[in-house]
């Protein structure tokens, strides 16, 4: 019988992240993965692993009130800390920022469970922003036994926080593996307004502008300043068509709809499932977000990104050139959005160097670096021709 390793999941991005390595736990052989959702957004948990064909083998229960986040991060642990007590895994996998990605490290913590944190060492170097993300990473980073950074900068970070560099392995993005996986399935539109769309860009009679808009920070002032700037594009491009995915929150919406009144060649949906959102990504010819997880995905499909924020812990992107940082002004977002609408050129230059995130087997990477930390990397596995995850020397197998 393997050990159990609990992946734990309790948005929509980290459910993306985590699929890719469920799957390659399962095809290794060596570890059995254990899919938890938290219960902090279980519908969108749900749905994306579907566009995996996957699902949870957990769900918690959660009981929200108020709806604050020292509630939702108590009835978490709470939550949490009894599952594991109950399973006793060998090891607990979180992702990225989030208050589900805390919970789960502290109850891991807690339990003795060596923390495993996928997407660690990523930083923008402000509390404030984003918030309580930046938070939430660096306090992760103080209770994980092993590091699996994105990139080589996000390794440094690290380091220079002082994590011993034993614990840090570079292993690229997962989400390179999700997107192109969901992306060659080319998931049909469930929007007719928006497959029509799809298929006048295919024939080169319309442009895509994809636009996510999610961050509180960028609510109220910012997102009218977004909104002026996509109804001028629309205005100066006869040929763009503009699909906006909107957030659930009733307000948001309402100012979005407001916002985009009149306007035939805009299109405000629902939240968009993962496999139509890549596919519609892999379409689009330039898109504008907030979105961390978009900045990561937009390259591997070159795509540029016109990041709606002053401040990113994704900088690679920018480094890279396929992304830039220009706020939520409506002159620097048309400043930098006008260029590449009028001559391609341009685009494919800021696209040419490719995605710094990974070559799509970073879930292979991650269950190397997990079978190792677990005293398992000497079983048998069907790997073969993947490189190893970058660490300085191996750490003792954690003792059971």
């Amino acid at each position: 019988m393997t050990l159990e390793v609990h992946l734990i999941a309790g948005t929509r991005p980290e459910a993306i992240k985590l699929a890719p390595v469920a799957e390659q736990l399962r095809a290794a052989g060596r570890l059995t993965p254990v899919l938890v959702a938290s219960g902090q957004h279980p519908t969108m948990v749900g749905q994306a692993l579907a566009a995996f064909g996957d699902r949870p083998d957990a769900s918690l229960p959660l009981h929200r009130t108020t709806g604050s986040q020292p509630e939702l991060l108590a009835g978490l642990i709470q939550s949490l800390e009894a599952h594991l007590s109950a399973h006793q895994p060998a090891a607990v996998v979180v992702q990225g920022d989030t208050t589900t990605t805390l919970a789960g490290a502290l109850a891991g913590f807690w339990q003795r469970v060596p923390v495993v944190h996928l997407e660690a060492g990523l930083r923008s170097g402000d509390l404030d922003s984003p918030f309580p993300e930046e938070g939430n990473r660096r306090l992760v980073a103080a209770l994980a036994r092993l590091h699996l950074a994105p990139t080589p900068t996000a390794a440094a970070n690290l380091r220079a926080e002082g994590i011993p560099p034993e614990q840090i392995m570079v292993t690229g993005n997962t989400v390179v593996d999700a997107a192109q996986s969901v992306a060659r399935r080319r998931a049909p539109f469930t929007d007719q307004t928006l497959a029509d769309w799809s298929a006048l860009a295919a024939g080169g009679r319309a442009r895509l502008l994809l636009v996510t808009v999610h961050r509180r920070e960028s609510w109220g002032a910012p997102l009218e300043q977004i909104l002026a700037a996509v109804r001028a594009m629309l205005a100066r491009h006869p040929d763009l068509r503009v699909v906006l995915p909107s957030h659930p929150n009733p307000a948001v919406r309402a100012q979005v709809d407001a916002g985009l009144s009149g306007t035939d060649r805009a299109l405000v949906t629902e939240p968009l499932p993962y496999g139509e959102l890549m596919r519609l990504l892999s379409e689009a010819y330039l898109v504008l977000t907030d979105s961390g997880g978009i900045q990561e995905e937009a390259p591997s499909f070159g795509v540029p990104a016109l990041v709606l924020r002053d401040v990113t812990e994704r900088m690679e992107s920018v480094d890279a050139g396929c992304a830039a940082l220009v706020g939520t002004d409506r002159d620097r977002i048309l400043a930098a959005a006008e260029p590449l609408l009028h001559h391609p050129s341009r685009r494919a230059a800021m696209v040419a160097g490719g995605s710094p995130y990974g070559d799509g087997k970073a879930s292979v990477r991650t269950e190397q670096a997990v079978a190792e930390l677990l005293g398992v990397a000497h079983l048998r596995t069907g790997h073969a021709g993947v490189p190893r995850p970058r660490r300085t020397r191996s750490p003792a197998p954690v003792p059971r």
